[in-house]
């Protein structure tokens, strides 16, 4: 399994935008990848998980990718996180 820790820097949060290109580069994989926020679990391949979250600016989020593509799916999941979501 590999992890990613971030907290969000972007004033607007994760909203619909970077949600968006981050559902879309997570579906590409066969990898699952899921996204922790309060010790409560999201999946990064639903568009509605990643926004019932709430993210917002400041928030600490951490991905967990486990499967047979994880090191991919880490790389392009860690390449959208130093690109901020696409924003």
């Amino acid at each position: 399994m590999k992890k990613i820790k971030i907290t969000l820097k972007s004033e607007t949060g994760l909203h619909a935008r970077p949600a968006s290109a981050l559902v879309q580069a997570s579906q590409k994989f066969d990898s699952e990848i899921k996204i922790e926020k309060d010790h409560d679990i999201y999946n990064a391949k639903s568009m509605m998980s990643i926004l019932s979250m709430g993210a917002a600016q400041g928030t600490v989020l951490e991905f967990q990718i486990e499967g047979p593509d994880e090191d991919e799916a880490y790389e392009e999941i860690k390449n959208i996180i130093e690109n901020n979501f696409g924003e």
